[in-house]
């Protein structure tokens, strides 16, 4: 028995001609005679869609026609990429959906939807499709009771023919839509970055220097009551001195939290100093090198400190190693960085230590995040982001 054919990848040639009447060549029979019916449905759908939408837009109704018809259009396309798919055995991807449009009210939700390529490709390809569907379902059926010998080899030269008009209006356009899915994604990812942010200094704020500064305030209050009384003993006194003790551990949280937040030395000295002082508070001895001539954006050396200083508390918590290096530096439009310690090795992306994380943040801003970390080690990780200039004042 000659076996069916697998699904084609959308670049593959397309598949030679046969003349025995194995499965596959039913399914192809089958789909050129359903091709008629489902022409028209999508030709009446095109005409419907396209005359009402263009004879109402100089009405206040007619454009939300049209781009509601375009989304309905998609529905369309999906349900013939499905049918290749299962009759064809043509492997196809389905394109990126529409880009979510949260900011821009109604009139940039419409006009979202009324220049989407997938929906007017796909109104094309109904349109085009009823002449050449009546041509297919004439010929397959005429062949069924006259060339019947020569009938899968009719069938496939048929469905090549349509293969490429799926393959040409149907199919994703590539790079284009690969890329507005991998920006949606990422924006995802940012936003779910950022949130989590801002619950961590939510948490850090209420948990320690809120409830410091709130026990602070209590003892001051207990301290003045004593005092109003001309109770000025020792108590009044420990009381003072334990306030005293609560103010210096409330701003060195505070300081720690702005650190957190963004520190004051990579604002005012850049990387260099920021990532120097980061280093010396890691539990094993670093050696910092930082070569640029100039200072990249804000926003990419603050991702840039912030990835170091992630990895450098990694290797103090995970890595057992016995020194590290730090290495960032400009080649061409990208900025490079290159993290390493002589520790056990064996960090993965999915090891729970935060570097997917780190690969989801470099990735949003079109940066690159990779770790090689053989058991026992050196761990070497790279990150790579895009040089935008500094803005100045």
């Amino acid at each position: 028995m000659t076996p069916a054919l697998t699904p084609e990848r959308g670049d593959d040639p397309l598949p030679p001609a046969r003349f025995a009447y194995e499965p596959q060549a039913w399914r192809e029979i089958a789909h050129l005679l359903l091709n008629l019916p489902i022409a028209l449905v999508g030709f009446l759908y095109v005409t419907t869609v396209v005359f009402a939408g263009g004879s109402l837009s100089v009405t206040v109704v007619g454009l939300p026609l049209l781009a509601l018809g375009l989304v309905g259009a998609r529905q369309l396309g999906r349900a013939e990429r499905f049918r290749a798919r299962k009759l064809l055995r043509l492997r196809i991807e389905e394109p990126s959906p529409l880009p979510t449009v949260r900011d821009e009210g109604y009139l940039g939700r419409l006009w979202s939807s009324l220049k989407d390529p997938v929906g007017w490709r796909t109104l094309l390809y109904d349109f085009i499709r009823l002449p050449w569907s009546v041509l297919t379902f004439t010929v397959t059926l005429v062949s069924l009771f006259v060339l019947w010998p020569v009938l899968p080899y009719i069938a496939r030269l048929l469905t090549n023919a349509d293969r490429m008009m799926v393959r040409g209006l149907l199919s994703p356009s590539d790079e284009l839509e690969r890329r507005i899915a991998e920006l949606e994604s990422d924006r995802g990812v940012v936003v779910d970055t950022a949130a989590a942010d801002l619950r961590r200094i939510e948490r850090d704020l209420h948990d320690g220097a809120q409830a410091r500064l709130v026990n602070l305030a209590m003892g001051l209050g207990m301290a003045k009551e004593k005092l109003l009384e001309g109770q000025a003993d020792d108590a009044v006194a420990s009381m003072v001195d334990e306030a005293h003790g609560e103010v210096k551990l409330a701003l060195q949280e505070l300081r720690d939290l702005a650190r957190g937040i963004h520190p004051a030395v990579l604002t005012d000295r850049g990387l260099d100093a920021a990532l120097s002082s980061v280093a010396s508070r890691c539990t094993v001895p670093v050696k910092v090198t930082v070569d640029l001539s100039s200072r990249p954006a804000a926003a990419i050396e603050g991702i840039a400190y912030f990835t170091v200083s992630e990895l450098l508390q990694n290797i103090s918590k995970h890595s057992g190693a016995r020194q590290a290096s730090v290495d960032v530096w400009r080649a061409g439009d990208r900025l490079l960085i290159q993290v390493e310690d002589d520790g056990r090795g064996g960090a993965r992306l999915d090891g729970g230590s935060g570097m997917a994380g780190l690969a989801d943040r470099l990735g949003a801003v079109d940066g690159l995040f990779a770790v090689e970390s053989p058991t026992g080690g050196p761990t070497l990780v790279t990150a790579e982001l895009p040089w935008r200039d500094r803005l100045t004042a």
